[in-house]
């Protein structure tokens, strides 16, 4: 029979953690390094890039402009002039601020699902982010997409 101060990790001994002696693994990669980024996050990346560059060139134009992502559009059977429809799908939606007492800031909103469906790549993804970005500012802008790209 096994005495009790045998099993109990004293001074020299090292603890038994599991069955096989391994113990708790670490991190298999440091931790600055991300394991796997989701299709959301790399749809938010692109977002922002386009966004913050966007910032970058019309501050005060986009000071209070809302940029949001949604994975599907809502279900409804009309559409009003303020999406952007790739035939019967929306992409993206631009719903210009309320002022007032309760003030509602102008927001933009992009569907991923339905621009991840019409890109073949990352960088096809990327282009078709911009350029939705880019029709939806301009509209809410009043000025050519051209004078915005």
């Amino acid at each position: 029979m096994t005495s009790p101060e045998h099993r109990r990790p004293g001074p020299g001994r090292r603890a038994h953690r599991d069955r096989h002696g391994r113990g708790l693994r670490g991190r298999l990669v440091p931790a600055t390094v991300p394991l796997a980024r989701t299709k959301a996050e790399v749809f938010d990346d692109l977002v922002l890039d386009t966004v913050e560059t966007l910032e970058r060139r019309f501050a005060k134009e986009l000071a209070g402009v809302e940029f949001a992502v949604e994975d599907v559009p809502p279900d409804l059977n009309v559409y009003d002039s303020d999406v952007l429809e790739d035939g019967e799908v929306p992409l993206a939606r631009l719903l210009p601020g309320r002022p007032g007492r309760q003030e509602v800031p102008p927001r933009i909103v992009l569907y991923r699902r339905p621009l991840e469906f019409r890109a073949m790549d990352r960088e096809d993804l990327a282009d078709l982010v911009h350029d939705v970005i880019i029709e939806q500012v301009a509209n809410l802008l009043g000025v050519d997409p051209d004078e915005l790209a």
